[in-house]
């Protein structure tokens, strides 16, 4: 087996250790570019403390003692804020910041590398090693820092265990190349022990352990008869205890590729950190001791943190789901202990379903509700303002006045089969409909031989007696009665207007008492399209019954003329047969039968004016007193 020669080794372990720095010097950088980013969004966020892009050099601060109330007042003057992170982090960020392996690369080592050398690059690679310490402290509380300004670190929770997992992966790899740098030294120790207690045939110096040495022919006379690397190698029966470095060099780890190297670095460093340490053998070595004792406190530290971040991140994609199936494990076990009937405990649970499936858990008006007004009043016309302008009756109105009743507008889930409101019931709630289909039907307040029906879409509304109600100048408290049932045909989505709110929006906007917005709202109010068929049909009906009147009256006349002019006949003939009885009988007849015919025309005639119509009561009609002009 060829043994590596120091160089090789010192050229492996700084290689690792570059690597190192820029893998930690790249979350280092990413962890302080997102926070200040988040503290300059925070800080913008606010008009209060909203700063101009170009001064905005240093990251303000907010000063402890104006903490007593409040967010505190920022301070964002630059004297104060660079004296201030000089007296804190200023030497920390600077060691992390400055590029030690490049100077030991490209000057350190090339200065010191000769045949005289004592061969301390072992040492000086762990100096730079030392360079990491500040960095790794610096990851960790900035991930708080980010943490405590924005509430968490990534926008997702799958990003946010990613992250969580590449910091532990981070830390694998800084103990995988503090152990190969550590097994380099190792190696070496033993070939300096070895090499002391050498004196014959040749005796052993420390020069020939260096590659600039190989050129001269008592190094080559001496490597053909020394023991040192024999006595190294751990294939073979010697003193020399490597303990946990011992894979390094049976493996030849020392003497593989760079890629080689890296990957079994980190999967060393995976294992031991996630096993803390259980299965590393040591030896005496105080130094090996005390790694491998990192190690295991490391493992237990980042380990507990790992997995207690990604079950926070992981938990956070079904804690809505597991409070929902809370939430219907109580609702069944409520049913069941109120021993509901089954087609009660199908349209709860139908709707539950449906609740969930529309909104995920996610207490909307509860989440408006802590917004500022201007704020919610923005989204709620961007969620609603175009859906409400769908309603024709609304269609009419200014933005100002649409505004307003957007902003007052909470959204409706209704399953199938739900009464919206029944015929009679008091009307609380004016329902806009987005999506589904509602029947509304009317039997004029019970009335036998009476019943209206027709099927309101999306566009649609119901409730227009709110409307009415709203308008009144003294309205009274009582709420009106719905002259129509309103049943959902399908699952239903919407936005209901409550009474309180259409009563509030009609005082504070005298826009609404306008003539325009009355004939607008008679032509789409269901109510006054039923109560106008209706008297139009009555109409109708008494058009048909003026007319049929009117040629009865005509018939009637006629056959009454007919009847005289016979009578009249008869009266000559019985007097030319000087009162025979004969005569008697066809004057008699003649009477009968016209008495008859009158008889049955006025029956006809008043069977017409009997006719019943659809009385229908007329809307209440708004009260635009108070109108402005259009």
């Amino acid at each position: 087996m060829s043994q590596p020669s120091i160089d090789d080794l010192i050229s492996g372990a700084l290689k690792q250790i570059i690597y190192l720095q820029g893998e930690i010097w790249v979350a280092h950088i990413n962890s302080i570019t997102r926070l200040r980013e988040r503290e300059r969004v925070s800080v913008s966020s606010n008009p209060v403390m909203e700063l101009k892009k170009e001064k905005l050099v240093r990251t303000a601060y907010v000063a402890p003692s104006s903490r007593v109330f409040g967010r505190g007042e920022l301070v964002r003057d630059p004297k104060k804020i660079a004296r201030r992170y000089i007296r804190s982090d200023f030497f920390i960020d600077l060691i992390a910041t400055l590029p030690l392996p490049q100077i030991v690369i490209w000057f350190v080592i090339p200065a010191t590398r000769s045949r005289r050398a004592n061969h301390n690059n072992n040492a000086l690679a762990l100096i730079v090693l030392l360079q990491y310490v500040p960095r790794l402290y610096l990851i960790f509380p900035l991930s708080s820092e980010i943490i405590k300004a924005t509430g968490v670190v990534t926008k997702t929770a799958w990003a946010g265990a990613a992250y969580n997992l590449l910091l532990y992966m981070l830390a694998s790899h800084v103990l995988g190349a503090a152990w190969y740098v550590l097994s380099v030294d190792r190696y070496l120790s033993c070939w300096r022990s070895v090499c002391k207690k050498e004196i014959s045939p040749t005796k052993c110096l420390f020069e020939y352990l260096d590659c600039d040495s190989s050129n001269y022919d008592v190094r080559n006379s001496w490597v053909k008869t020394t023991k040192v690397f024999r006595s190294c190698d751990p294939d073979n029966d010697i003193t020399f205890n490597f303990g946990i470095f011992k894979n390094a060099v049976s493996k030849n780890v020392v003497s593989s590729s760079f890629l080689q190297k890296y990957f079994y670095c980190l999967w060393w460093g995976l294992q031991n950190l996630s096993s803390y340490g259980q299965n590393l053998s040591t030896s005496t070595f105080i130094g090996e001791t005390s790694f491998a004792i990192l190690i295991a406190i490391l493992g237990l530290v980042l380990f507990a943190h790992l997995i207690g971040n990604m079950q926070t991140y992981l938990q956070s994609l079904t804690i809505r789901l597991e409070e929902w199936r809370l939430k219907r494990r109580d609702t069944e076990e409520w049913m069941q202990h109120r021993q509901l009937p089954e087609d009660l405990r199908k349209r709860v649970r139908r709707f539950v379903q449906y609740k969930w499936l529309a909104t995920r858990g996610v207490n909307e008006e509860t989440i408006l509700r802590g917004l500022p007004t201007d704020l919610r009043r923005d989204i709620q016309c961007h969620l609603c303002l175009d859906l409400v302008r769908r309603v024709p009756f609304f269609s009419q109105m200014d933005d100002q006045l649409l505004d307003a009743i957007c902003e007052r507008l909470v959204s409706s889930l209704s399953t199938e089969g739900t009464y919206i409101v029944r015929e009679g019931d008091p009307v609380t709630e004016m329902l806009f409909i987005i999506r589904g289909r509602l029947e509304s039907s009317t039997t004029n307040g019970g009335r036998t031989g009476f019943f209206n029906s027709i099927t309101l879409r999306p566009g649609d509304f119901c409730g227009e007696e709110l409307l009415a109600w709203a308008l009144l100048p003294k309205a009274t408290v009582n709420l009106p009665s719905s002259t129509r049932t309103v049943r959902a045909c399908v699952e239903v989505e919407g936005f209901a207007l409550r009474a309180e709110d259409l009563k509030f929006v009609a005082n504070q906007f005298r826009r609404l008492h306008s003539k325009k917005l009355q004939h607008t709202f008679r032509f789409y109010s269901h109510h006054w399209r039923t109560w106008a068929a209706c008297f139009i049909q009555a109409a109708w009906l008494r058009y048909k019954r003026r007319k049929i009147a009117k040629e009865l009256e005509t018939m009637e006349s006629f056959a009454l003329d007919e009847m005289s002019a016979l009578d009249s006949k008869a009266v000559e003939q019985n007097e030319s047969s000087e009162g025979s009885n004969s005569g008697r009988i066809s004057k008699l007849g003649v009477t009968i039968l016209a008495s008859k015919f009158a008889a049955n025309t006025r029956r006809g005639a008043q069977k017409i004016r009997d006719l019943g119509t659809p009385k229908l009561q007329k809307p209440e009609e708004p009260d635009f007193s108070a109108e402005t002009d259009d």
